[in-house]
Parts: C-alpha cells; structure tokens; sequence
C-alpha cells in the first residue's frame, strides 16, 4: 500500500471532544495526488511511487523536461512532486489517484515541512542559551562565551554552535494523531503544531515507529 501522500498546510484551529475537551489541530490539504511514476525493486533498487499535488498550475511554469515528464504519464503538470515509499504487493499505476481515505482516525502519522525562515539570529534565539546576568556591570550579556581553546588545537573546531541562518530547513514532526478526517473536502485533522507556515507543503506518511 501506499504509505503517504502530499499536502498543503491550512492554518490550525480548535476541536471539541465528546468529552468536553478542546484539542488543538492542524488542518492539511491532504490531497488528492496523482501518481506520475512508479519504481521497482527490479529496475531502480526499491518500491516507491513519485506523486504529484493536483493543483492549477500555468504551463508556463513548468519547464520541459518536467512537461515531457508529466507528458510520459499521462496527468497534468504538478508544482509539487515528491517520492513515497510502498510495499512491495502494491500494484499502483501512473494516472492512480491517492485520496486522503488512506488514513484513518486515530492513525500515528509523521508529517515532514520546511519550517519557518528566520533569518540571521544569535545564539540565545537560534541555540537557546542562556546568556550571561544583566546587571552590575555585566559586559557578558548575550556573548558566546569561549568557543576554543588558546594553545591547542588553537582553531575553532567544526560544528561549534554559534550566529548563524535560523529556520527554512527540513522538519520532521513524528507521531501526531489523526483526529479527523473530512473525505469530501480532502481534510486531514492532526493533533500539534506541524512545521512551515500556512499554505506550505506537507508530506504525510504513516507512521513507522
């Protein structure tokens, strides 16, 4: 079966529970996706489906080798494409369309986003340090502190944690809980916070853990 699909991040809101209990919940544009290619352990190494985001998208925008791509298997041009993993028994073929049915509730899903881009940040923002006491004269306010040692290897050794580009990288948030599913719209409720802002794209997978 086919373990995921792609989706668009709507915003988040609230959901009461039969018990009286208000939840907080992401709600994705889970589909539908069309598959644009299929992958084989025989010829490519493993079982996988590339899936596209159905979506309107200007010809003019998708360049052509894309164009012959999508031409190839027979769907419209999608903005949107990205690989998820199948099992081997899945008989799956380009032009099939994966709806968001393949979820159910209460169902552990792993949700992968680009987060937010927060531009050049300092060590307390970007690292969570603490930082030095604010008062009395203090000259060690947001400082580093030591980042090597004087004598030896006198260099900053790699992967020191300091200044640097804060967000816009991948994100991968792991079991969070369906907790609805809206079939006529292509809804899927998610208990939490999933990364990237509103209208970024999404990739939701079953959950393996």
């Amino acid at each position: 079966m086919i373990t995921g699909l792609l989706g668009k991040k709507v915003g988040m809101t609230q959901l009461l529970q039969d018990d009286g209990t208000v939840v907080p919940v992401t709600v994705i544009q889970a589909g539908p996706c069309v598959v644009v290619q299929k992958k084989t352990k025989q010829k490519d190494g493993y079982d996988a489906v590339q899936l596209g985001f159905v979506e309107f998208v200007k010809t003019k925008r998708v360049n052509k080798p894309m164009t012959g791509h999508f031409k190839k298997a027979n769907v419209a041009p999608a903005r949107y494409t990205r690989e998820i993993l199948v099992k081997s028994d899945e008989t799956a073929n380009t032009g099939d369309k994966v709806m968001v049915d393949i979820f159910n509730p209460n169902e552990l899903v792993d949700v992968i986003g680009t987060s937010k881009g927060r531009g050049f940040a300092g060590l307390i923002k970007r690292h969570h340090f603490r930082g030095g006491r604010a008062t009395h004269g203090s000259m060690f306010h947001r400082a580093p502190g030591s980042i090597g040692a004087s004598a030896y290897p006198s260099r900053v050794v790699k992967g020191m944690r300091m200044t640097g580009h804060l967000g816009n990288a991948r994100v991968t948030v792991r079991n969070l809980r369906v907790a609805r599913i809206d079939q006529e719209n292509n809804l899927l409720f998610v208990h939490g916070a999933v990364p990237g802002p509103a209208g970024g794209y999404l990739i939701v997978e079953k959950s393996g853990r």
